[in-house]
């Protein structure tokens, strides 16, 4: 190969964006058999040994320049391939991010001596997987049939179910959305994902299922294990840690595994002949990567289906405003349930805010825990574990003036005070200073009164209501996975509630109107997605599952009353649309240094102007935190929202990322944090 192809292209790694484009280098002699495309290697560049990744080798180059050789192939195993590196550009291409960031989050770091175990010969040249037999897993071990086939799985409950599975059985590759009526048991979420597995797995296909954290992968995990041999079944996330992760990597890049699972970075998994993508729960906001270029695990798994031509599946216990977007536009059918097979299916749910509830009890709408709320609670002690979803965690985590109401800060840094326990001191949340001596800087009260409840303030209140009952806590670090079937109260926050392995008694749902108050666009969507989530984990009506939400906003709960996420997406999406606010179209956040982002806006503007294309923008604005100031945060940074169509997203992505890279070469300005469809700046 040396004398025919005696030029390696190589992408470097660094987050420059003018630096966004692979180098020509001579190979060689002695590094001609190792020096794959896919293969890491080192390089020499601006005087110092940079690591990359080479990408092609080429008989000659156009650089019009002596090359400088390769200075090392780190690895001779390629664990790159071209399907992933395509899945990179075009993740960086569609959040105007460089591909030497998608790579990081590609592919995992490197523990040299398990490269030692991957069988060389099952990658060919070039990078791509040798062809493994349709229905095999490693060893030759035949596939098993899919586990409960129409009539017998968790599909047979909704209306098309049977169908998707048929097709995509078939070795066909359907797109759907589907909202799994319940969290636990034989027809809960992890199984109707795990049989999906197993059709593409039968059809001698591939698999990449996405979930959010590790408290729902080992749910898939264990589901996956009952359909599937172990050996098939390949698990990716950095919790971890780096050498089960990069194991599991390696068996998947040799064709020892065929199913990936996995959070966000799994969405990247080298997995052979992908038949089949899965996202869970895509509202969450954990699915989103914190690092450049923030591409949500959602977007990374369709643009993957679109280029490899699998089938994909969304899943959730609600439906998102993106994902009823893709199902007006055709691009996925919805998988539903009968309304009497919901009806069956799901708990009765009583709102505390509707009339008939106010006239039984006129304080329903200021108590904490109004009267319908505590017979709930009462009753279903009696029956089994009863959960209680409050809005915060800790015991007071905010604190307010008692005479004008004003937040508590902090002397020190103005961040929030809080209280840890009943006896505790205010202390900040930011910078952790007690402030035993505090004194409102608004009126000069000296007083406090707790601003918000938290899980265990709740806890320790119930457990006075209800004495002799057990009451767990689940929030913040002491998450728990699961309960028992016993009478407890379980109280959690948002996010964290627990799977008891029959279903809940009870729940109760407190602090809605906190959730929906919250100053974001999504507030509504958020609050109805984590209500469903917990409310799926209830039992059906028809064994006396009742929940009930303590909230006046009518859409978000009258949602949650009928069961019908769908209609919620529908009608947010449409109000989206007319305001013409994200997902109806995209956004573009620009957030530095004023003069940075003044200069970097101008540029894309002026750029835009000569292809006929205007941007609606809004800023640029102080950057409201959140938290405490930090370097990266300043204080003085500002944030500029470009909005635009659709239609017109490639070419406006394009000049957003030429403009960045340009300007980061000439240096004439500090840089901008650049983020596209970032959920959270709404």
């Amino acid at each position: 190969m040396a004398a025919a192809l005696p030029v390696a292209r190589v992408l470097v790694e660094s987050s420059l964006p003018h630096l966004d484009r692979p180098f020509d280098y001579a190979v060689p002699a002695s590094m001609d058999d190792e020096a794959r495309p896919g293969v890491r290697v080192k390089v020499s560049f601006n005087g110092q040994d940079l690591a990359g990744f080479l990408l092609e080798r080429l008989a000659e180059s156009d650089a019009g320049t002596t090359l400088l050789p390769l200075a090392k192939v780190v690895s001779p195993v390629p664990v790159l391939t071209p399907a992933v590196r395509d899945l990179a550009a075009a993740v960086a291409a569609r959040y105007a991010g460089t591909l030497s960031d998608v790579l990081r989050l590609a592919v995992p770091p490197r523990v040299a001596r398990l490269d030692k175990e991957f069988p060389a010969a099952a990658v060919q040249d070039g990078g791509e997987p040798a062809p493994a037999d349709p229905g095999t897993v490693s060893g030759g071990e035949a596939a098993p049939a899919v586990t409960g086939l129409p009539g017998t799985s968790a599909w047979s409950a909704y209306r098309n179910g049977p169908a998707f599975l048929r097709h995509l059985g078939s070795g066909g590759s359907p797109r759907a959305v589907i909202n799994p009526l319940q969290g636990y048991g034989p027809g809960g979420w992890p199984r109707l994902l795990a049989e999906a597995a197993a059709a593409a797995h039968a059809a001698g296909r591939g698999a990449v299922l996405v979930v959010p954290d590790n408290r729902d992968l080992d749910r898939l995990e264990n589901a996956l294990h009952a359909v599937l041999p172990e050996a098939a079944v390949a698990r990716l996330t950095a919790e971890d840690g780096p050498t089960p992760r990069y194991r599991n990597f390696l068996r998947l890049l040799a064709g020892q595994a065929r199913v990936a699972i996995g959070t966000r970075s799994a969405a990247f998994a080298p997995v052979r002949n992908l038949g089949l993508v899965v996202c869970w729960d895509d509202g969450d906001d954990l699915h989103i990567e914190q690092r450049a270029p923030y591409a949500h695990a959602r977007e990374v798994l369709l643009l993957r289906a679109e280029q490899e031509g699998a089938a994909c599946l969304l899943a959730g216990h609600a439906r998102s405003t993106e994902v009823q977007r893709l199902v007006e536009a055709g691009w996925v059918l919805p998988v539903e349930a009968d309304r009497p097979d919901v009806r069956r299916t799901v708990p009765r749910v009583v709102n505390t805010a509707d009339s008939f509830e106010q006239e039984r009890d006129p304080l329903a709408t200021v108590a904490r825990l109004p009267g319908a709320a505590w017979r709930a609670a009462k009753e279903g002690l009696e029956r089994g574990p009863v959960l209680v979803q409050v809005a915060r965690a800790g015991y007071a985590p905010s604190l307010a003036c008692e005479t004008c109401r004003e937040p508590a800060r902090c002397g020190t840094c103005r961040g929030p005070l809080a209280l840890a326990g009943t006896a505790a001191l205010p202390q900040c949340r930011w910078c952790s200073t007690p402030a035993p001596d505090w004194r409102c800087g608004h009126c000069g009260g000296r007083r406090l009164r707790k601003g918000a409840t938290g899980v265990l303030r709740t806890a320790e209140e119930l457990g006075r209501a209800f004495p002799g009952t057990t009451v767990v806590t689940s929030s913040g670090d002491q998450v728990k996975a699961s309960v028992g079937d016993g009478k407890a109260l379980v109280v959690a926050t948002v996010g964290a509630e627990p799977v008891a392995d029959g279903g809940y008694a009870a729940a109760l749902l407190l602090d809605g109107d906190s959730l929906l108050r919250r100053e974001t666009l999504r507030a509504g969507e958020d609050t109805v997605r984590r209500w469903f989530n917990a409310a799926a984990l209830v039992r059906p009506a028809a064994a006396g599952g009742l929940v009930v939400v303590t909230a006046s906003d009518t859409a978000a709960t009258g949602a949650l009353l009928r069961w019908d996420p769908a209609g919620y997406a529908q009608r947010e999406l449409s109000l989206r649309a007319e305001l013409q606010l994200p997902p109806a179209v995209r956004i573009a956040s620009v957030t530095g240094p004023r003069a940075a982002v003044e200069h970097y806006t101008g540029a894309v503007e002026a750029e835009l102007e000569t292809a006929g294309i205007t941007l609606r923008t809004a800023g640029p604005a102080p950057l409201l935190l959140n938290g405490p100031p930090s370097p990266r945060r300043a204080a003085e940074d500002v944030r500029t929202l470009l909005f635009f169509p659709y239609s017109q997203a490639a070419a406006v992505v394009r000049v957003l990322r030429v403009t960045r890279a340009a300007a980061a070469a000439k240096r004439t300005m500090d840089p901008v944090q650049l983020r596209l469809d970032g959920v959270d700046v709404l």
